[in-house]
């Protein structure tokens, strides 16, 4: 069986906790969580053609480090 590799600092645990929260969730709790995305001022949202995605993750992960 072939063994599932996580990202740093995840397990399988930890993806089945998340999981749990958002099988758990109510389609209002859902949206509020969604909504309250585009009121932190600490973040922004932003449309991103499909084609520059990995790109911009790679941006991101060498920003991270």
């Amino acid at each position: 069986m072939k063994q599932s590799k996580f990202p740093p600092g995840w397990d399988e645990a930890r993806v089945k906790e998340v999981l749990a929260h958002y099988k758990s969730q109510s389609e209002e709790e859902a949206l509020a969580e969604d909504e309250a995305v585009f009121e932190d001022p600490k973040q922004i949202v932003m449309g991103i053609p499909t084609e520059l995605v990995p790109a911009v993750r790679k941006l991101l992960a060498k920003q991270r480090t």
